[in-house]
C-alpha cells in the first residue's frame, strides 16, 4: 500500500473514533439527567420524617425522670465568714490561774456541799441555770445546774453580749453552750478520773464558776454557718471585755475545750 493511501486511511479512523466518542458522550448526558429527574421527583414524593410518639408508659417514666432531676437536693449552705478582732493567742490573753480564782470563788461563793441534798442548806442562795434564749444548758455529767446570783447573771451578760456582737457583725442565730457548772467534792474527785484538768481545789463546787465551749456553738437556724473560729475569737472578745471590768477571771482550758469562768462581783 502507497503512503499516500495510509494517510488517507488514517483520516477515516479518526474522523470514525470522533464520532463515536461524541455520541457515547451523549448517551452518558442523557441517562444522568434522566436520574437526576428520578432521584428529585422521588424525594419530592417522600414525607418528611417524624420521630414516633412514645408509648403513655415511657412517657411519664420520662417526665418522672426529668422532674427528679428537676428538683435535686439544694446546696448545703456554705460556712461564712465575720470580722473579728484578732486579742491575741487565747491560751495566752485567758491564762488566770486557779490560784486567783479559787481565792475570788472562796470569797464570793457558798460553802463546798458535802451532798446534793444540802442544796437547800447552802451558805448563800443559789439559782437554778437553765436553757434560755442567751445560752444552753449541755447535758450535765459530773455537776449540777446551779450557780450564784452573782455567776448567773455574769453568764447571762456573756450570752447576751455574745448574741448583740454576733448581730453587729451582720450574723445571728447562735447561742453559747455551758458545759459545766456547780460541782461537789464528790463529783470532783469523780471527773478527776477522766479530766486531767480537775484538781481537788475546784472553784466549781463554790457556785461561782462555769465552763462554756469554744468548739461547739448552738446554731438555730441551718440556714447560714458561721466559722467555728471565727465564733470562738468572738466569744474571746467579749470575756476579754468583761474581765477587764473585773467581773471575772477566765483560764483558757485547751485540753477540756472550754474556757473556765469564775465570777469576781
Amino acid at each position: 500500500m502507497s503512503r499516500e493511501n495510509e494517510t488517507e486511511r488514517g483520516k477515516y479512523d479518526g474522523i470514525i473514533l470522533m464520532i463515536l466518542s461524541t455520541i457515547v458522550l451523549a448517551f452518558m448526558l442523557m441517562t444522568g439527567c434522566k436520574r437526576d429527574r428520578s432521584f428529585a421527583e422521588a424525594t419530592r414524593a417522600m414525607p418528611a420524617y417524624e420521630e414516633p410518639a412514645p408509648e403513655p408508659a415511657v412517657r411519664e417514666a420520662v417526665a418522672e425522670e426529668s422532674s427528679v432531676e428537676d428538683a435535686a437536693e439544694p446546696a448545703e449552705a456554705p460556712i461564712g465568714r465575720i470580722r473579728v478582732n484578732m486579742i491575741g493567742r487565747l491560751k495566752d490573753v485567758f491564762n488566770d490561774s486557779n490560784k486567783y480564782q479559787y481565792a475570788a470563788a472562796e470569797r464570793l461563793g457558798i460553802k463546798p456541799l458535802t451532798s446534793v441534798g444540802n442544796t437547800y442548806y447552802t451558805t448563800r442562795p443559789i439559782v437554778k441555770v437553765t436553757t434560755n434564749k442567751y445560752y444552753r444548758v449541755d447535758s450535765l455529767k459530773h455537776s449540777f445546774p446551779y450557780l450564784v446570783p452573782e455567776a448567773e447573771a455574769l453568764l447571762r451578760t456573756i450570752g447576751a453580749n455574745f448574741i448583740d456582737s454576733l448581730a453587729k457583725r451582720g450574723a445571728r442565730n447562735y447561742r453559747i453552750i455551758v458545759t459545766s457548772l456547780l460541782r461537789t467534792p464528790h463529783t470532783v474527785k469523780k471527773l478527776r478520773r477522766v479530766n486531767r484538768n480537775a484538781v481537788d481545789s475546784s472553784t466549781h463546787q463554790f457556785g461561782t464558776t462555769f465552763d462554756i465551749s469554744y468548739h461547739r456553738f448552738d446554731k438555730l437556724d441551718s440556714s447560714r454557718t458561721i466559722n467555728d473560729g471565727d465564733l470562738k475569737n468572738l466569744l474571746g472578745e467579749v470575756l476579754l471585755d468583761l474581765r477587764n471590768q473585773q467581773r471575772c477571771l477566765v483560764k483558757y482550758e485547751h485540753r477540756g475545750g472550754c474556757f473556765h469562768i469564775t465570777a469576781t462581783r
